[in-house]
């Protein structure tokens, strides 16, 4: 089966997601950047940064929407089929220094830094960057957020899915190394399950120290090693 065939199989109810929407920005010259991982207790924060062709016809939507496994096959079609993309990241370190909001631009800046050499290189001119969200950070092209983007922006949709299954796949490579504490399941994120299996086994290199719970932990444990 083509991976086209097999794109109108897995999705044919959101084929024309985008159309009821305002942004017409498939042109080959818009790039859209999202970014996932800000809540994770553990690892980096990712973004994505994409610039899709005029006239593409993947069928985009939030990623938090889709299964894994569509995730999975529009990650390889963005992939292939993209005129630019990229991904940039911000290390656990750089999220306690600077705060996970400033470590968030900085992941964006990465990506959209290397899609820009990339169009430069194919004389691509970008005529202006849509970013998921309220807050952008500091790029050398014209820059609009865009609230909810994901499911409104083609070239952000398409950066939350390479973005989300990358960093998943950070997680399901973490969970081979350390599988008691269910990484594969929870990704990182805070939930019970997550925070009992620390308190069990304790903290592993790449955990945020400056997120609460952690912090709360670390302060705990040297509490407990001045008492004796």
């Amino acid at each position: 089966m083509s991976q086209i065939a097999q794109q109108s199989e897995l999705f044919p109810s959101i084929q024309n997601n985008l159309n009821e929407y305002g942004y017409r920005s498939l042109t080959g010259t818009i790039a859209g950047i999202d970014e996932v991982g800000r809540g994770p207790l553990i690892g980096e924060v990712v973004a994505a940064a994409v610039i899709l062709p005029a006239g593409c016809s993947l069928a985009l939507q939030d990623s938090k929407k889709l299964t894994e496994a569509k995730r999975e096959v529009l990650s390889e079609l963005i992939r292939e089929q993209a005129l630019a993309f990229a991904i940039g990241v911000a290390t656990p370190a750089e999220i306690d220094e600077i705060n996970i909001l400033q470590a968030t631009m900085l992941a964006m800046q990465r990506a959209m830094n290397q899609v820009g050499e990339i169009a430069r290189q194919k004389q691509i001119e970008i005529e202006r960057v849509y970013v998921d969200g309220n807050r952008a950070p500091q790029l050398p092209y014209v820059a609009e957020t865009v609230v909810k983007g994901d499911a409104k922006v083609a070239e952000i949709s398409a950066a939350s899915i390479i973005a989300k299954v990358y960093r998943d796949r950070q997680m399901i490579e973490l969970d081979k190394k350390y599988p008691e504490y269910g990484f594969a399941k929870h990704k990182g994120y805070p939930t019970a399950e997550h925070l009992e299996k620390i308190k069990k086994f304790g903290l592993i290199d790449g955990y945020r120290k400056s997120f609460k719970p952690i912090k709360v932990l670390l302060e705990g444990n040297t509490s407990s090693n001045q008492e004796c």
